[in-house]
């Protein structure tokens, strides 16, 4: 099923519930819990934090701590060398 459809399956039982309050109450509390569930990106990030990293990078480039790519070198070849 496409998230369209399962968008339009899911409202289309909540209209059948609807009238129902004990039902629509227990359905909210199970989407309520669902959602708390849901796991957050590892990837995201504060706007301090970032702002952290990038000055971290600015320092270690300071102090030289920095790798080149060789000319001609392949990005598997530069990999496998400062790994």
């Amino acid at each position: 099923m496409t998230a369209i459809q399962l968008n339009a399956e899911l409202f289309r039982t909540m209209g059948e519930i609807a009238d129902d309050q004990t039902l629509m109450a227990k359905l909210l509390k199970y989407a309520k819990k669902l959602a708390a569930t849901k796991k957050a990106d590892p990837t995201l990030m504060t706007e301090e934090e970032f702002f952290a990293k990038l000055e971290r990078g600015e320092e270690e480039y300071r102090q030289g701590k920095t790798y080149r790519m060789l000319p001609g070198e392949s990005l598997d070849d530069f990999l496998t060398r400062i790994g």
